[in-house]
C-alpha cells in the first residue's frame, strides 16, 4: 500500500488535520476516567454537591468536544478519502487506456474491471474507517496503560499480561489471512469473468440450450468464492471473541485484586472505577482494531493488484523525441514485416513487403488465420512489428506518436462495434465538430441514411449498448459512416463488408470510390467481388505474401487466387 502513497500527496493536509482531531478526541476520552475518579473519591465519598456538578459539567464539556471533533474529523476524512478514490480509479483506467492488446490479454477484461471497481473500493474501506482505527486505538491503548501505570502501577501489570498475548494473535491470524485474501480477490475475478462472459454470450448459450451449463458452472465459481470468503471470515472472526474473553477476564482481574488493595489501603474506589474505565477503553480499541485487521489483508491485496495495473509499462508506447514526416502523404508501406502474438509457436505473418499509395485501393485476402488483420493492427500500432518496418508518409509509425499515427486513419474493425447513445452520436464520434451535412453526407455514402432516416427519431434514434437493437448490416454501415466523416488519409476496412449483401455492398463500393478517391484504401476481405476491383490485390498464405497484382493478373499467375475465385465465382470465371 506504501507505493500509493504518492496518490495520497494532495490531500495530506486534510488527512493530517483529521489525524489531529482523532488524537485529541482519543486523549480527551482518557481524561474522562480520570474526572470519574475524582468524583468519586472527592464529590461522592464527601457529599459535595458543587464538586459533582462541575466536574460533571466538565465532563459534559470534554463529551461535547469529542463530538465535534469525530464529526469533523470524519467529515474531513470522507472528503479527502472520495476525492483520492475518484483520482485512483482515474489513474487506474487512464492507464489501462494505454494499454496494448498485449496487456489487456495478460490482465483480462474480467481482471481490470474488478481491480478498477471492487479493489479501489477496498481501498476506501481502508482510508474511511482504517484511519480513525489507525490513530484513535494506538492512543488509546498507549494512553490507557500509562494513565493506569500512573494510578497504581502493580494493578497496570495485568495489562502488561494481556496486550502481548493479544498482540501475538492479531499478527498469527493477519500472517494467514493475507495470502488467502489474494485467492479470494483471484476467485472474484473468475466470478467477474464467468458473468461477463454469459452475459456477452446469451445468444448463443440460447440458442445451444446451454442455460444449465451456463447457470452449474457460475454456481461453481460462486460457491467456491461464497466457500473462501466465509472461511477467511471465520478466520478473521476469531480475533473479536478471543479479545473480548481476554479483556473481560482482565476486567475480572482488576476487580478482585482491585478490592484486596482497596482494602490495604492502596488505592481508593473511584480508582478502581478509572481502571475498569481504562480496561473498557481498551477493549473498546482492541475490538475495533480487529475490524482493520480483517479489513487489511484484502485492502494490501487490493493494494498491490492496483499498482500492477499502474505500474505496468505499455508494450506499445509513445517515442521520445518523435520524427517528422517526409512530406508524403498517406504512403502506407512495409518492409519485411514479421510478427509474433506473445507465446505464439510461429509469425501471424512473415516477411511481408508492399506499398499502398494515395488514390489506389489496396486490397488483402486470404483464408482464414492468414494474417489479414494482423497487417491492419500493425498499422494501427495495436501491436508493433517483432521484425521490419511498417511505414506511414515515410516514418517508422514506432518514431511516430500515437494520437499523430491514428488521426491520418479512418478505421472499421472486422466486429462493429457501437456505443450506447444515439445515431448521431455514434456517427460523431469520428469528428466530434462535424455539422449535420456532413454527418448525412456521411450517413449516405455508407449507405446508412435510408433506414436511419426511417429509425423512429431519424439520426437522434437511441443506439442500445454494442448496438444491439440493429442488425450486423445496420452496425457495420454506421461504422463505416464514423470513418468517412473523419475524411483521413487512409482508410481501412477490415472486412468491413462481410454482413452486407451483394446489391448493398455494390452500392457502397461504388460511392467510396467517389469518397475516397485522393486516399489510400486498404480493405480486408474474404469476398472475391469486394476486392476484385481494386488496383493492388495482395493474396494471403500460412502468413506470407503468395502474390500481388490486379485480379486479371492474379488468375493468371497466382494458384492460390484461382482456387479463391474458383470456390466463390465459379459461374462467373467459367463464363
Amino acid at each position: 500500500m506504501l507505493k500509493l502513497r504518492k496518490y495520497l500527496t494532495p490531500f495530506r493536509v486534510p488527512l493530517i488535520i483529521s489525524m489531529v482531531l482523532l488524537a485529541l478526541k482519543s486523549l480527551s476520552d482518557l481524561y474522562l476516567p480520570r474526572l470519574t475518579a475524582d468524583m468519586v473519591n472527592t464529590g461522592l465519598v464527601n457529599n459535595d454537591i458543587p464538586y459533582i456538578l462541575r466536574v460533571g459539567g466538565i465532563m459534559l464539556a470534554v463529551a461535547a468536544f469529542n463530538i465535534a471533533c469525530l464529526l469533523i474529523a470524519v467529515y474531513v476524512a470522507a472528503k479527502a478519502g472520495n476525492a483520492f478514490c475518484r483520482d485512483l480509479r482515474d489513474q487506474v483506467f487512464t492507464r489501462i487506456e494505454s494499454f496494448s492488446l498485449s496487456e489487456f490479454d495478460r490482465f483480462g477484461p474480467a481482471s481490470l474491471i474488478t481491480r478498477t471497481t471492487n479493489d479501489v473500493n477496498q481501498i476506501r474501506g481502508i482510508m474511511d474507517f482504517g484511519l480513525r482505527m489507525i490513530v484513535m486505538s494506538p492512543v488509546t491503548i498507549i494512553g490507557s496503560v500509562v494513565m493506569a501505570f500512573i494510578k497504581d502501577p502493580a494493578l497496570a501489570l495485568i495489562f502488561v499480561v494481556i496486550i502481548p498475548i493479544i498482540s501475538t494473535a492479531f499478527f498469527f491470524v493477519l500472517h494467514k489471512g493475507l495470502p488467502l485474501n489474494t485467492q479470494l480477490q483471484k476467485k472474484l475475478d473468475g466470478i467477474n469473468l464467468v458473468l461477463r462472459e454469459g452475459l456477452t454470450g446469451i445468444r448463443v448459450i440460447r440458442a445451444f440450450n446451454k442455460e444449465g451449463t451456463d447457470k452449474r458452472r457460475f454456481e461453481s465459481v460462486n460457491k467456491e468464492y461464497a466457500d473462501s470468503s466465509i472461511y477467511v471470515n471465520r478466520l478473521m472472526g476469531i480475533i473479536t471473541p478471543l479479545v473480548t474473553l481476554i479483556m473481560n477476564l482482565a476486567i475480572l482481574a482488576i476487580v478482585w485484586f482491585g478490592g484486596f488493595r482497596i482494602t490495604v489501603g492502596k488505592i481508593q474506589v473511584g480508582d478502581l472505577m478509572a481502571f475498569i474505565q481504562y480496561a473498557l477503553l481498551v477493549i473498546s480499541a482492541l475490538t475495533t482494531f480487529t475490524r482493520l485487521l480483517i479489513m487489511l489483508p484484502r485492502a494490501s491485496v487490493s493494494a498491490r493488484r492496483i499498482n500492477e495495473v499502474i505500474e505496468t509499462v505499455p508494450a506499445v508506447r509513445d517515442p521520445e523525441a518523435a520524427k517528422a514526416s517526409s512530406g508524403l502523404s498517406g504512403v502506407v508501406e512495409f518492409k519485411d514485416v514479421t510478427f509474433s502474438y506473445p507465446g505464439a509457436e510461429c509469425p501471424a505473418v512473415h516477411k511481408i513487403s508492399f506499398t499502398a499509395k494515395p488514390g489506389e485501393t489496396t486490397a488483402i485476402i486470404g483464408g482464414t488465420g492468414s494474417g489479414k488483420s494482423t497487417l491492419v493492427q500493425l498499422i494501427l500500432r495495436i501491436y508493433d512489428v517483432t521484425g521490419g518496418a511498417v511505414l506511414v508518409d515515410g516514418v517508422d509509425v514506432r518514431d511516430m506518436p500515437q494520437e499523430v499515427l491514428r488521426a491520418k486513419i479512418g478505421y472499421v474493425p472486422q466486429k462493429a462495434v457501437l456505443f450506447s447513445g444515439s445515431v448521431m452520436e455514434n456517427i460523431l464520434y469520428g469528428k466530434e465538430d462535424a455539422g449535420v451535412e456532413e454527418i448525412e453526407h456521411a450517413a449516405d455514402v455508407a449507405q446508412a441514411g435510408d433506414f436511419i432516416r426511417s429509425m423512429e427519431g431519424g439520426f437522434d434514434a437511441d443506439v442500445s449498448q454494442g448496438g444491439l437493437n440493429l442488425s450486423g448490416g445496420q452496425k457495420q454501415r454506421l461504422s463505416i459512416a464514423r470513418a468517412l466523416i473523419r475524411r483521413p488519409e487512409i482508410y481501412i476496412f477490415d472486412d468491413s463488408f462481410s454482413a452486407l449483401d451483394f446489391k448493398t455492398d455494390a452500392r457502397l463500393r461504388r460511392a467510396l470510390k467517389k469518397e475516397t478517391g485522393q486516399s489510400t484504401v486498404l480493405i480486408v476481405s474474404q469476398r472475391v467481388s469486394t476486392v476484385m476491383d481494386a488496383d493492388q490485390i495482395i493474396v494471403l498464405e500460412n502468413s506470407e505474401i503468395v502474390g500481388i497484382g490486379t485480379h486479371d493478373a492474379l488468375l493468371a499467375s497466382s494458384a492460390v487466387y484461382r482456387e479463391i475465385v474458383s470456390s466463390q465465382l465459379a459461374e462467373e470465371v467459367s463464363a
